[in-house]
């Protein structure tokens, strides 16, 4: 959720295929996409603002390590440096992958100040001093009647004292506008449906929280809307199979090519996709993480 946080050592780790809503994102956009990403694995750069969102969620996560005193604003600064050298640890190229001269940089700052500026932002939208977590970054995992597995990764479960639960899901982009918060809608019945097969119970709240511009969307689900929802699921789903039996993945030729990593491998673009590797049957597969790539994540 996560949209984007795998590490890049998990791209190799071979799952049984599941389904994770930036995947079925990309199969609603192009299936053709869905393929790049999931089967044939191809490489994409990623962005700075891809980046600088896994770096906001490294310190959101880890902000509730803090005793709840010290969760403020200056404590969540002082976290960004160290979580960035973390993540340069783990990936030593990812500085000179988005920076030309590497720390020298004279944007680089600039860059880790605007990764300070969302997580101001962050203490408008809530007060984590009064905050306990059950859970961060957690992995759900769960089997549909259908045989359909759902995968993906929650920012924060919340668990009040008479058992209800609440997801946030931390965004580093600004929110949609009303006609477009489909994508965000079916983001957060995802995670629903799948905290309803899980737990036997609706969450009584999902929220994303925008940093760019202190905005929120919340969606407190219906069973009945999520029992139609899990059909929703398993028809992408069949689709996604029978693309994969032929190989037949569609280019969808949109405006959102403008920011896609493969159209000189794309038909819709003159290109030539890689031969078909063959669907991953059994225990190969996608990882279905809700962030695949290297390191960013897909929440702009």
């Amino acid at each position: 959720m996560s949209e984007d946080v795998a590490d890049a050592a998990d791209v190799s780790v071979r799952r049984r295929p599941a389904l994770s809503p930036s995947r079925a994102g990309d199969f609603k956009q192009c299936p053709l996409l869905y393929r790049f990403r999931a089967i044939d694995r191809l490489p994409e750069k990623p962005s700075r603002a891809q980046i600088r969102g896994t770096l906001v969620h490294a310190v959101l996560e880890h902000l509730f390590d803090l005793p709840a005193a010290e969760r403020d604003p200056q404590a969540a600064r002082a976290m960004v440096a160290p979580a960035w050298a973390e993540m340069c640890e783990r990936v030593p190229e990812l500085v000179t992958d988005l920076f030309d001269g590497g720390t020298a940089d004279p944007e680089l700052s600039g860059w880790l100040e605007s990764a300070g500026a969302l997580l101001d932002t962050y203490f408008g939208l809530e007060d984590p001093r009064r905050l306990e977590p059950a859970a961060r970054e957690l992995l759900v995992e769960t089997e549909l009647a259908s045989g359909l597995l759902l995968r993906g990764y929650l920012d924060r479960l919340d668990v009040s004292a008479d058992g209800r639960t609440r997801v946030i899901d931390y965004k580093t982009g600004a929110a949609p506008k009303p006609v477009s918060e489909a994508r965000a809608l079916f983001q957060m019945k995802f995670y629903a449906l799948a905290l309803l097969h899980l737990r036997g119970t609706v969450p009584a709240e999902l929220r994303l929280l925008y940093l760019a511009d202190g905005e929120y969307l919340s969606y407190e689900p219906d069973e009945t809307e999520l029992r139609r929802f899990e059909h929703t699921l398993d028809a992408i789903w069949d689709a996604i199979r029978t693309a994969g039996a032929t190989g037949d993945f569609r280019p969808n030729r949109g405006r959102m090519c403008e920011w896609c990593s493969h159209r000189a491998l794309c038909p819709a673009w003159d290109g030539t996709p890689p031969p078909y590797p063959g669907w991953p049957h059994d225990a190969a597969g996608e990882d279905g993480t809700e962030d695949d790539g290297p390191v960013g994540h897909s929440d702009q």
